[in-house]
Protein backbone atom coordinates (compact mmCIF):
# COMPACT_ATOMS: atom_id res chain seq x y z
CA UNK A 1 0.00 0.00 0.00
CA UNK A 2 1.37 3.24 -0.96
CA UNK A 3 2.01 6.18 1.58
CA UNK A 4 -0.56 8.75 2.53
CA UNK A 5 -0.63 11.91 4.11
CA UNK A 6 -2.70 11.13 7.48
CA UNK A 7 -3.94 14.26 9.45
CA UNK A 8 -6.67 12.35 11.14
CA UNK A 9 -7.89 8.68 11.90
CA UNK A 10 -11.64 7.92 12.30
CA UNK A 11 -12.06 4.15 13.75
CA UNK A 12 -15.55 2.48 13.25
CA UNK A 13 -16.07 0.54 16.62
CA UNK A 14 -17.95 -3.27 16.56
CA UNK A 15 -15.70 -5.81 14.68
CA UNK A 16 -12.88 -3.20 14.34
CA UNK A 17 -11.52 -1.97 17.65
CA UNK A 18 -13.70 -4.65 19.71
CA UNK A 19 -14.44 -8.37 19.04
CA UNK A 20 -18.56 -7.50 19.69
CA UNK A 21 -20.17 -8.64 16.38
CA UNK A 22 -19.42 -12.51 16.98
CA UNK A 23 -20.89 -11.85 20.52
CA UNK A 24 -24.02 -9.81 18.96
CA UNK A 25 -24.70 -12.92 16.62
CA UNK A 26 -24.17 -15.39 19.31
CA UNK A 27 -27.09 -13.21 20.76
CA UNK A 28 -28.88 -13.13 18.17
CA UNK A 29 -29.03 -16.99 18.14
CA UNK A 30 -29.91 -16.69 21.90
CA UNK A 31 -33.05 -13.93 21.49
CA UNK A 32 -34.31 -16.35 18.41
CA UNK A 33 -34.78 -19.29 20.14
CA UNK A 34 -36.23 -17.71 23.21
CA UNK A 35 -38.56 -15.88 21.07
CA UNK A 36 -39.63 -19.16 18.93
CA UNK A 37 -37.80 -17.67 15.67
CA UNK A 38 -34.98 -20.14 15.66
CA UNK A 39 -31.34 -18.75 15.58
CA UNK A 40 -31.29 -14.92 14.12
CA UNK A 41 -27.67 -14.61 14.18
CA UNK A 42 -26.95 -15.68 10.45
CA UNK A 43 -29.07 -11.85 9.81
CA UNK A 44 -25.90 -9.87 11.17
CA UNK A 45 -24.05 -11.01 7.44
CA UNK A 46 -27.20 -8.55 5.78
CA UNK A 47 -26.94 -5.61 8.31
CA UNK A 48 -23.18 -5.05 9.17
CA UNK A 49 -22.98 -1.42 9.58
CA UNK A 50 -26.85 -0.65 9.69
CA UNK A 51 -28.21 1.31 12.90
CA UNK A 52 -31.14 0.32 14.94
CA UNK A 53 -33.83 1.65 12.25
CA UNK A 54 -32.40 -0.14 9.43
CA UNK A 55 -31.72 -3.32 11.22
CA UNK A 56 -35.16 -3.23 12.34
CA UNK A 57 -36.25 -2.60 8.84
CA UNK A 58 -34.53 -5.65 7.57
CA UNK A 59 -35.74 -7.74 10.40
CA UNK A 60 -39.56 -6.94 9.37
CA UNK A 61 -39.00 -7.11 5.30
CA UNK A 62 -37.80 -10.81 6.21
CA UNK A 63 -39.90 -11.61 8.59
CA UNK A 64 -43.13 -9.74 8.56
CA UNK A 65 -44.25 -6.24 9.49
CA UNK A 66 -45.56 -8.12 12.84
CA UNK A 67 -42.03 -9.50 13.46
CA UNK A 68 -41.38 -7.68 17.48
CA UNK A 69 -38.45 -5.82 17.23
CA UNK A 70 -38.37 -4.42 20.00
CA UNK A 71 -38.71 -7.88 22.50
CA UNK A 72 -36.03 -8.93 20.14
CA UNK A 73 -33.84 -6.21 20.84
CA UNK A 74 -34.47 -6.74 24.77
CA UNK A 75 -33.51 -10.07 24.26
CA UNK A 76 -30.81 -9.91 22.52
CA UNK A 77 -29.00 -7.15 24.67
CA UNK A 78 -30.22 -9.44 27.95
CA UNK A 79 -28.19 -12.21 25.82
CA UNK A 80 -24.93 -9.73 24.77
CA UNK A 81 -24.77 -8.07 28.49
CA UNK A 82 -25.10 -11.82 29.86
CA UNK A 83 -22.19 -13.03 27.77
CA UNK A 84 -19.90 -9.98 28.39
CA UNK A 85 -20.42 -10.28 31.86
CA UNK A 86 -18.83 -13.80 31.97
CA UNK A 87 -16.26 -13.68 29.34
CA UNK A 88 -15.44 -9.86 28.89
CA UNK A 89 -15.38 -7.66 25.40
CA UNK A 90 -11.73 -8.00 24.10
CA UNK A 91 -9.99 -5.60 22.00
CA UNK A 92 -9.09 -6.37 18.68
CA UNK A 93 -5.30 -7.14 18.18
CA UNK A 94 -2.88 -3.98 17.93
CA UNK A 95 -5.64 -1.34 18.94
CA UNK A 96 -3.48 0.02 21.56
CA UNK A 97 -0.20 -0.21 19.80
CA UNK A 98 -2.06 1.93 17.12
CA UNK A 99 -3.38 4.53 19.49
CA UNK A 100 -0.13 4.68 21.12
CA UNK A 101 1.45 4.97 17.35
CA UNK A 102 -1.04 7.80 16.68
CA UNK A 103 -0.62 9.70 19.75
CA UNK A 104 3.09 9.94 19.68
CA UNK A 105 2.62 11.23 15.54
CA UNK A 106 -0.26 13.79 17.12
CA UNK A 107 -2.96 12.26 14.76
CA UNK A 108 -6.14 13.11 16.10
CA UNK A 109 -8.77 10.00 16.08
CA UNK A 110 -11.98 10.16 16.44
CA UNK A 111 -14.90 7.17 16.82
CA UNK A 112 -17.66 6.50 13.93
CA UNK A 113 -20.03 4.35 14.88
CA UNK A 114 -23.47 3.17 14.42
CA UNK A 115 -24.02 1.85 18.15
CA UNK A 116 -25.82 4.02 21.11
CA UNK A 117 -23.90 6.83 22.17
CA UNK A 118 -24.00 4.85 26.00
CA UNK A 119 -22.45 1.62 24.86
CA UNK A 120 -19.97 3.20 22.91
CA UNK A 121 -18.28 5.59 25.68
CA UNK A 122 -19.23 2.90 27.86
CA UNK A 123 -16.65 0.60 25.75
CA UNK A 124 -14.04 2.98 25.23
CA UNK A 125 -14.02 3.29 29.33
CA UNK A 126 -14.29 0.34 29.95
CA UNK A 127 -10.89 -0.23 27.90
CA UNK A 128 -9.05 2.71 28.90
CA UNK A 129 -8.94 4.39 25.77
CA UNK A 130 -11.37 7.48 26.02
CA UNK A 131 -8.68 9.64 26.13
CA UNK A 132 -7.45 9.41 23.20
CA UNK A 133 -10.22 9.95 21.15
CA UNK A 134 -11.15 14.05 19.95
CA UNK A 135 -14.96 12.81 19.02
CA UNK A 136 -17.13 10.00 18.90
CA UNK A 137 -20.01 10.65 16.52
CA UNK A 138 -23.03 7.73 17.15
CA UNK A 139 -25.79 6.71 15.23
CA UNK A 140 -27.99 9.07 17.23
CA UNK A 141 -25.94 11.65 15.98
CA UNK A 142 -26.67 11.41 12.21
CA UNK A 143 -29.99 11.24 10.37
CA UNK A 144 -29.16 9.24 7.77
CA UNK A 145 -26.95 5.72 8.58
CA UNK A 146 -24.36 3.85 6.63
CA UNK A 147 -23.65 4.32 4.15
CA UNK A 148 -24.50 7.37 3.76
CA UNK A 149 -21.24 9.54 4.44
CA UNK A 150 -22.79 11.85 6.83
CA UNK A 151 -20.94 9.99 9.97
CA UNK A 152 -18.05 9.81 8.41
CA UNK A 153 -18.19 13.57 7.14
CA UNK A 154 -18.82 14.51 10.68
CA UNK A 155 -16.17 13.24 12.11
CA UNK A 156 -13.78 15.15 9.56
CA UNK A 157 -15.37 17.98 11.06
CA UNK A 158 -14.80 17.28 14.25
CA UNK A 159 -11.15 16.45 13.85
CA UNK A 160 -10.92 19.59 11.30
CA UNK A 161 -9.06 17.62 8.77
CA UNK A 162 -10.03 17.00 5.24
CA UNK A 163 -11.54 13.70 4.31
CA UNK A 164 -8.65 13.70 1.88
CA UNK A 165 -6.34 13.14 4.55
CA UNK A 166 -8.34 10.95 6.95
CA UNK A 167 -8.27 7.54 7.01
CA UNK A 168 -11.20 5.41 7.81
CA UNK A 169 -10.80 2.16 9.65
CA UNK A 170 -13.45 -0.58 8.79
CA UNK A 171 -14.52 -4.08 9.01
CA UNK A 172 -18.34 -3.61 6.70
CA UNK A 173 -19.41 -3.20 3.74
CA UNK A 174 -21.13 -0.34 4.31
CA UNK A 175 -18.91 1.11 6.56
CA UNK A 176 -16.49 1.17 3.52
CA UNK A 177 -18.93 2.64 1.20
CA UNK A 178 -19.26 5.51 4.04
CA UNK A 179 -16.16 6.42 4.23
CA UNK A 180 -15.22 6.18 0.72
CA UNK A 181 -18.30 8.76 0.00
CA UNK A 182 -16.87 11.03 2.46
CA UNK A 183 -13.94 10.65 -0.12
CA UNK A 184 -11.46 9.09 2.73
CA UNK A 185 -8.27 6.94 2.58
CA UNK A 186 -9.98 3.49 3.25
CA UNK A 187 -8.65 0.86 4.86
CA UNK A 188 -10.58 -2.41 5.50
CA UNK A 189 -9.96 -4.52 8.38
CA UNK A 190 -11.98 -7.84 7.55
CA UNK A 191 -13.53 -9.18 10.66
CA UNK A 192 -16.77 -11.30 9.88
CA UNK A 193 -16.90 -10.55 6.53
CA UNK A 194 -13.57 -11.87 5.10
CA UNK A 195 -14.59 -11.36 1.42
CA UNK A 196 -14.00 -7.54 0.68
CA UNK A 197 -14.51 -8.33 -3.16
CA UNK A 198 -18.08 -6.02 -3.37
CA UNK A 199 -16.15 -2.92 -1.85
CA UNK A 200 -12.24 -4.01 -3.23
CA UNK A 201 -12.79 -1.00 -5.65
CA UNK A 202 -13.08 1.39 -3.08
CA UNK A 203 -9.96 0.15 -0.82
CA UNK A 204 -7.05 2.17 -0.61
CA UNK A 205 -5.99 -1.33 1.57
CA UNK A 206 -6.95 -3.93 3.08
CA UNK A 207 -4.73 -5.06 6.18
CA UNK A 208 -5.18 -8.16 8.46
CA UNK A 209 -5.10 -6.11 11.93
CA UNK A 210 -4.47 -3.05 13.45
CA UNK A 211 -1.91 -4.20 14.83
CA UNK A 212 -0.74 -3.90 10.69
CA UNK A 213 -2.52 -0.81 10.38
CA UNK A 214 0.33 0.56 13.42
CA UNK A 215 3.23 -0.78 11.74
CA UNK A 216 1.93 1.14 8.17
CA UNK A 217 1.88 4.07 10.16
CA UNK A 218 5.66 3.82 11.62
CA UNK A 219 6.65 3.48 8.08
CA UNK A 220 4.86 6.56 6.50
Amino acid sequence: MEKKEIHGVVFDMDGLMFDSERIVKYSWDVAGERMGYGKLGDNIFHTLGFNVDKRKRHFKDKYGEDFPFGQFRDEYRKAFWEYEEKNGLPAKKGLHELLDVLAQRGIPMAVATSSSHEYAKNNLKREGITAYFTAVITGSMVSEAKPSPEIYLKACEALKVSPAHALALEDSYNGIRSAHKAGMITIMIPDLLKDSSPVDQLLDGKMESLLAVARWIENC
